[in-house]
């Protein structure tokens, strides 16, 4: 099915409009490459970018041929290869890395040598170590790196998080965050219950395939939650005791992970890829942040966020209905407009993405020994 041909998720006369309304640049445009054609770049990212008119879609590389060439027809790509050491040589502004998770480190790294700002795809990377490496060597490089965590775009989170600058619940004692998914068969290396949305489908050894993904439910979903988590708070983890089982599968499918952070503060976070399809919400996610002063209470497929303080204060923040559900236009978009100089604002920093990357190493590795594991 991967070269079925498919819609090329084309932008609603609505969602063009609002897209025409973000800040442009009218001097230059950003030229952007591509390494990784699989089908969220293909479905979002890429659809995303080519109703902009100050970027150029200069390369894209990936090793199915086909889809490269229907992406060079659809998203007008002036190049396309097979190998990303030919896309580096394009003279680009920036480069988006959606290339299987193992993948990640070797394809960031060589963007950043090249003097690439880069866009990296959940999972930051499988190991602390080069996901350090990342953000230290985009540091010497003067180069920004954005992770399309979402979730950190969507007005709920935006919310959550002037609260949390506001110190509404004071110093941090204890943090708890869940989700779960309905990827029960993408997981378990079965299907891709999603085809009909995508421009192509995923190859599921991206994501069932140990050898491949380095994990499971942890590395492609969790790590949403868990960067969340992070983004809110700004804590950074010490050590990790966690348990994850695979019933059906090669790779984990739920996790139930026990952290200690750095400044006395502890949590538990927890993941499943088991929600049966249709479940209202899509998704469950809920973090609850208690501190010294009191909790707040973000839950994602309710739609809800509320503070609650031993002053005796409770309080429920006004939303409207679809605040918390999933999108990741914002995060293509701030990628651009930080190139461009149009914002210095970068809602999901390589620095909180190497954090979450700390937890989910610590906890694969706490997994695998059955004891606690420093970060």
């Amino acid at each position: 099915m991967a070269n079925q041909e498919r819609n090329v998720g084309i932008l609603s006369d609505k969602e063009i409009q609002k897209y025409a309304n973000r800040p442009h640049s009218k001097t230059r445009k950003a030229r952007i490459g591509f390494i990784g054609a699989g089908w969220w770049a293909t479905t979002n990212h890429m659809p995303v970018l080519r109703a902009r008119k100050d970027v150029e879609m200069v390369s894209a590389c990936g090793l199915d041929k086909a889809i490269l060439d229907r992406c060079q027809r659809d998203f007008g790509f002036q190049h396309v290869t097979t190998d990303y050491r030919e896309l580096l040589k394009q003279e680009l502004d920036g480069v988006i890395v959606a290339s299987p998770h193992t993948l990640h480190a070797e394809h960031a790294l060589a963007a950043l040598r090249a003097g690439c700002h880069v866009m990296v795809e959940k999972p930051f990377t499988t190991r602390a170590k080069t996901a350090r490496q990342i953000v230290a060597l985009a540091k010497k490089k003067h180069r920004h790196i954005v992770v399309p965590y979402g979730w950190h775009y969507r007005p709920l989170s935006v919310k959550a998080r002037e609260l949390m600058d506001q110190h509404s619940v004071g110093r941090i004692e204890f943090v708890l965050g869940h989700m779960a998914s309905a990827l029960k068969n993408l997981f378990s290396g079965k299907s891709f219950d999603y085809s009909a949305s995508a421009y192509t489908d995923p190859d599921l050894s991206t994501w069932a395939d140990p050898r491949v993904s380095h994990g499971g439910f942890g590395q492609g979903q969790l790590s949403h939650a868990i960067g969340l988590m992070l983004w809110l708070t700004g804590l950074r983890a010490e050590s990790v005791f966690a348990n994850m089982s695979q019933p059906g599968a090669r790779v984990d499918m739920y996790d139930a992970i026990s952290v200690r952070f750095a400044g006395g503060a502890i949590g538990n976070l927890s993941g499943a890829a088991t929600l049966p399809p249709g479940t209202p919400g899509t998704f469950q996610l809920d973090i609850r942040i208690f501190g010294e002063k009191g909790v707040l209470v973000v839950d994602i497929a309710r739609d809800h966020l509320s503070l609650h303080t031993h002053e005796g204060r409770h309080e429920t923040i006004p939303l409207k209905s679809g605040d918390g559900a999933y999108q990741c236009d914002e995060p293509p978009h701030q990628f651009v407009e930080l190139i461009l100089g149009l914002t210095k604002r970068n809602n999901s920093p390589g620095e909180i993405a190497m954090r979450a990357v700390e937890i989910l190493d610590a906890a694969y590795r706490s997994s695998k020994m059955g004891r606690n594991a420093k970060v």
